[in-house]
């Protein structure tokens, strides 16, 4: 197929879009920051850029992965992100159904999920359980509530048109630090957050494909490695994970000590995407076993850190 891909000079869009190319698929990129893989320059929020785009390209489907993201908070206001992630999101959307499209993956965000409760810790029933049934949704920065807008715009226009339409609500990928996390830091963080709410950017990118591939109807996904927990473990997660963890893997304590890591004292929330495995038949190649795997090896970690990691759309605008 003809696939446009925005966000094609992202973090996402880099793994994306060979991955597309090597399956046979013609990737046009539109991204406001230059890349490889971007052929167009422009953003999303340009209702005749899109259009035009689709018309003059022949464009099939959309792999829609372009987006401001949590760390833009700080950058551009709120309006940016309704412009981009919601605007954006209904123009493509338009276009695509207008064109007579069979498909449409839109990225969203766990994110939108944390509400100030579970922002605040685990809930009385323990660590919380989220797949996507979770709810209700009620996301607590500009951030969220333009993904959680852009996904309700996803299920309109699937509604009113044929297009088959997935929604990956993805876990952490990002290489760089985290923008509020302190300790731990760097790559332990990174190799702790595979235990619940990490994949990498490689496994998101396989996940967009999957979709791409096999999506029927409207739905909606969480993507993110398999934990290694049972829901039955949610309690003692949430106040003694290391033991839930040794009950699962024996030496990891001792993998992560000659490193100097240290492992969670508490997990409060757990991503669950088992409905991805069964519908989309996408399961993420690298989970915290993993890890461990390249610790006691001493290779090279499956994932990547880059505290020097900047966004190629803080070179470009909304």
């Amino acid at each position: 197929m003809r696939v446009l891909l925005t966000g094609s000079s992202g973090w996402l869009g880099r793994h994306l879009a060979p991955l597309l190319a090597a399956e046979g698929h013609g990737v046009t990129g539109l991204d406001v920051a230059p890349g490889v893989a971007t052929t167009i320059m422009g953003s999303v929020a340009d209702r005749d850029l899109v259009f035009a785009t689709v018309r003059r390209h022949g464009i099939e489907a959309i792999v829609h992965a372009g987006a401001l993201h949590k760390p833009d908070i700080a950058r551009y206001p709120r309006q940016a992100f309704i412009d981009t992630n919601v605007t954006g999101t209904l123009n493509l959307l338009e276009a695509a159904a207008g064109a007579g499209h069979r498909r449409f993956v839109f990225t969203s965000t766990t994110s939108l999920m944390v509400r100030a409760d579970v922002r605040q810790g685990a809930g009385t029933a323990g660590a919380w359980w989220m797949d996507e049934g979770f709810g209700p949704l009620a996301p607590r920065n500009i951030y969220g509530v333009s993904k959680l807008a852009a996904e309700h715009l996803c299920r309109v226009v699937a509604g009113d048109s044929c297009m088959a339409v997935a929604i990956l609500r993805t876990g952490r990928f990002f290489p760089e630090d985290d923008d509020t996390l302190a300790v731990p830091s760097g790559p332990n963080l990174k190799a702790n957050e595979f235990l619940n709410r990490r994949l990498t950017a490689t496994d998101a990118a396989r996940a967009h494909l999957a979709a791409l591939a096999r999506i029927e109807g409207c739905e909606t996904f969480v993507i993110s490695a398999p934990p290694p927990f049972a829901r039955e473990e949610a309690c003692q997660l949430a106040t003694d994970a290391r033991a839930v963890i040794a009950r699962h893997f024996p030496d990891a304590a001792a993998l992560y000590q000659s490193r100097g890591w240290v492992l969670p004292e508490t997990i409060e929330r757990v991503y669950d995407p088992a409905k991805a495995e069964r519908l989309l038949g996408w399961r993420a190649h690298t989970d915290f076993a993993a890890v461990l795997a390249a610790l006691r090896e001493n290779a090279e970690l499956p994932f990547a850190h880059d505290p020097d990691w900047i966004s190629p759309v803080t070179l470009g605008a909304p």
